[in-house]
């Protein structure tokens, strides 16, 4: 049984909030440090041009315990003036401390092996709550009339069971691209790192154990609603709803949206490998690839992961995954999600890394050699994830943000196609690393929408070059983007709502649960921070209280803890299942 993290807020030396006088901070992981980690805090400053040294003291007795001078100064960045990065990774001590640069002192933090014990099953928790049909968190059924058919040749306007699935974010809109990965992304922790998972939830989600790991109930409730998008070997659906769904807050059993109204229900697309839009706006929509070889790959992975459980399932997994491979070659080309009154839709232009998770993924359960053949030829064609290198992206352009298919074949090939496919990792991460190793957080990401999905899949990419090839050249990078997304970033805030459980962590994310009912969305990742351009450009966006970040704004970068704010604070889905691998991958190494 894994220790269940500890949700109390430790004592604070001096409070970080935005009227520090010395007008300069110390950010940290909120987390803590494993003691045989990389380990760095950065200092940040509208004030100070320069430090020489930091100190370390025991949080208890006070007393000076490590100081160094290992400070590298990085210059501006954002809204500070100066900034530097502050290395203790020799210092490996259990217990609590704090840095102090001359009189300005961090907040508290762990040195523990167990920081991250829990954390796997914590961002479960938002997936839970993001379920579609019965909904364990509110105890309510909702969207049991979803739906009616449309762009289908034959069958437009007729009912189809879809009930289920997981709602996209703070909308109530669903997606196959975004949950198949999400349904793979959980499916390769478990496999990778199954020790990282508890049992404390039934099937249904409600608290129970059932005698089977809650991340395999929730790949298994995935799976379910996959195979109603799914019913018939040439029928695969891409959404349910469009836009339309965009009419303001209120919780899932009383959505009162009306899409036709002549039928019940919401419209769900099949996918016909043409552009679609049932209002004012187009996608640009070429072919099914990309989605239908998400249903492929996800098959295949969850069919490995739940043949202890559900033996007969899995034996239909695996021949679905075929099924649904062969056909998206057929159908070269991306599909991407409708729109409708508004010009927002998944613009994903790239599906040639789908079609190598999904031969790789099958080579995993079959061991047939074409499927090896297929994996390798389509890693050749997309070495690296199109969106690395690039400082603007359109919204989801290039889905998912980090290629497993790469990791998926190469930990499984001859050692010559490993070697050649972790290199191909290993070309991204040094653009990546190019790009940010200027600033104190090593960030060369760029600040689009979703940021922090992008950061997911950096440190998930990271890790699986570590792990092929054993090469720690990315190392302080991964832990730098790691510790960003718990706190040490420009604004000190950890960007997984709820973790740790204090006001160090995003705590108004934009939620119609949070809004209307006060209700939290624990474990989930938000959208993380945009370009102050993007926030400046987006339609809609109101903040509902006065800033409390507002020192930390540039016209760099934004971001706020604010539930007006669905630009950089709505927690995603398909974020927080991708974040899933990686955080189990650290409780893994703890053990």
């Amino acid at each position: 049984m894994k220790k269940i993290i500890s949700l109390i807020s430790i004592a604070i030396a001096i409070s970080c909030n935005s009227h520090n006088e010395n007008n300069s901070w110390i950010r940290i992981n909120f987390l803590g440090y494993t003691p045989e980690s990389i380990k760095n805090a950065v200092f940040v400053s509208k004030k100070f041009d320069k430090i020489d040294s930091f100190q370390i003291f025991d949080f208890y007795s006070n007393d000076l315990v490590y100081q160094s001078d290992s400070v590298d100064e990085k210059g501006s960045y954002g809204p500070f003036n100066n900034t530097f990065r502050l290395n203790f990774s020799s210092f490996r001590s259990p217990g609590k401390y704090y840095i102090k640069v001359n009189n300005i002192k961090s907040d508290v933090f762990k040195i523990d092996i167990g920081v991250y014990d829990g954390t796997a099953d914590y961002l479960l928790k938002y997936m839970r709550q993001q379920r579609c049909g019965f909904n364990p968190y509110l105890n309510e059924k909702c969207h049991s009339n979803d739906g009616f058919i449309v762009y289908h040749p034959t069958k437009s306007r007729q009912y189809i069971d879809v009930t289920g699935g997981w709602h996209d974010a703070t909308d109530y809109l669903q997606y196959t691209t975004t949950s198949a990965n999400a349904i793979y992304q959980m499916s390769l922790a478990f496999d990778d790192n199954p020790n990282a998972f508890d049992d404390l939830y039934s099937a249904n989600g409600l608290p129970g154990s059932n005698k089977i790991p809650d991340v395999v109930d929730e790949i298994k409730f995935g799976v379910d609603w996959l195979l109603k998008m799914n019913p018939n070997t040439d029928e695969y659906y891409n959404q349910i709803a469009d836009d339309r769904d965009h009419i303001g807050y209120r919780l899932p059993y009383n959505d009162k949206v009306v899409y036709d109204s002549l039928l019940n229900g919401r419209p769900v697309y099949f996918i016909n490998g043409e552009k679609q839009g049932l209002g004012k706006y187009k996608n640009r929509s070429t072919g099914r690839a990309s989605t239908v070889a998400k249903f492929a790959s996800s098959y295949a992975k969850s069919s490995k992961i739940l043949n202890k459980y559900y033996p007969s399932l899995s034996k239909k997994l695996k021949l679905k995954a075929i099924e649904a491979y062969n056909y998206a070659k057929k159908y070269p080309g991306v599909s991407q999600t409708a729109p409708h009154k508004a010009p927002y839709y998944y613009e994903e232009d790239n599906w040639i890394d789908d079609m190598e998770l999904a031969a790789a993924s099958i080579y995993e359960i079959t061991r047939k050699i074409q499927f090896k053949k297929d994996a390798i030829s389509y890693a050749e064609k997309e070495k690296i994830s199109p969106w690395i290198g690039k400082d603007t992206i359109r919204h989801y352009q290039y889905y998912p943000f980090v290629n497993s298919g790469h990791f998926q074949g190469a930990k499984l090939f001859d050692l010559e196609s490993k070697n050649k496919i972790s290199d191909y990792y290993e070309e991204g991460l040094e653009i990546l690393y190019q790009k940010g190793k200027d600033n104190a957080f090593l960030f060369g990401i760029p600040f689009i929408w979703c940021s922090n999905n992008y950061v997911a899949s950096t440190i998930t990419q990271s890790k699986y070059y570590y792990i092929l090839t054993g090469d720690d050249k990315y190392q302080e990078m991964e832990a730098s983007l790691r510790d960003w997304l718990f706190g040490c970033n420009i604004w000190g805030k950890s960007m997984i709502v709820d973790l740790p459980s204090n006001n160090k962590s995003s705590q108004k994310p934009h939620s119609s649960l949070n809004i209307l009912n006060g209700f939290q969305t624990s474990g989930g990742l938000v959208d993380g921070p945009v370009y102050g351009s993007i926030f400046n450009s987006l339609i809609g966006i109101e903040l509902y209280d006065e800033d409390e970040l507002k020192d930390f704004q540039s016209d760099l970068v934004v971001y706020h803890d604010d539930a007006g704010d669905y630009s950089t604070n709505e927690p995603t889905m398909d974020g927080t299942a991708s974040l899933i691998y990686y955080v189990s991958s650290l409780e893994s190494s703890e053990q």
